[in-house]
């Protein structure tokens, strides 16, 4: 054979590069193209959750201060803004201001003060609890003792709301009026209230009454089915903290609401 036609030989043939895949490697090189593919959906997809996520909370700006009547909520709403004492009384709407974490002109939330009258308060928080950021509960631990039922059964209404449970907001029980010596302690207020709480869950679950279906919000089990209730049973961190609004040296004192504000910084 000549040099022509060895040429024409070597060009005729397919060279190594030119040869098709073996099967296990073609198998192999569409599986690790397939896992890759997969790998960047599952990225795009969690960065969309996220994205939303996020966007949701943002777009939750309101902090919602709630509670019974001469809780002492509106005066802790004024202290937050002003710092100052002020006589207040009994208000059959809300208040809200902007209040800025530390002084931060960058990280604020809008304080809402919701009345507390008993025909007034689920009327506001259904209007506002869309948009909390966060959810501060007062309580007057002077009072607890005698006031424990309906601080029980406002809570309870609270905690079974399906728009708040789907939010679930940072909740903080703040047990005011410490500078009083008869108040209670919050370890002790926790304890009473998880035993209440408890107690009006099973009651309800036997005879369903108008506390399931006050409100707008349909209303959902509350904690463990099952379990003796605590606050840990819940999808939204529950804090209680001590916090005096007038303050130990009465109107002309420094209020102590330094756990609260440390709160507020936490959740903005």
């Amino acid at each position: 054979m000549d040099a022509v036609e060895v040429t024409a030989a070597r060009e005729g043939s397919p060279s190594p590069q030119d040869a098709p895949l073996p099967p296990q490697d073609l198998a192999r090189a569409q599986l690790l193209v397939s896992v890759a593919v997969a790998l960047l959906v599952l990225l795009a997809s969690c960065l969309l959750i996220w994205i939303f996520v996020r966007t949701r909370k943002s777009s939750r700006r309101a902090v919602l201060l709630v509670g019974l009547c001469d809780s002492g909520k509106t005066l802790l709403f004024v202290r937050l803004l002003t710092g100052n004492f002020r006589n207040t009384q009994t208000s059959i709407t809300d208040s809200s201001a902007l209040y800025r974490v530390n002084n931060d002109k960058r990280t604020n939330v809008t304080l809402i003060d919701l009345p507390g009258h008993e025909s007034l308060r689920l009327q506001f928080l259904d209007r506002f609890k869309a948009a909390a950021r966060a959810i501060v509960f007062v309580v007057d631990s002077v009072a607890f003792q005698r006031e424990m039922k309906d601080v029980a059964e406002f809570l309870y209404q609270l905690l079974i709301d399906n728009v708040v449970l789907k939010n679930a907001p940072p909740l903080l029980i703040a047990c005011n009026k410490q500078d009083v010596t008869m108040a209670k302690s919050s370890k002790l207020i926790q304890q009473q209230l998880e035993r209440e709480l408890n107690t009006l869950r099973v009651t309800l679950s036997a005879a369903p009454s108008t506390l399931e279906s006050t409100g707008s919000g349909s209303a959902s089990q509350l904690g463990k089915k099952g379990k003796e209730f605590d606050f840990s049973q819940l999808p939204m961190k529950v804090e209680f903290i001590e916090c005096s609004a007038r303050g130990g040296k009465g109107e002309e004192g420094s209020a102590d609401i330094e756990d609260l504000e440390k709160w507020l910084g936490k959740i903005a």
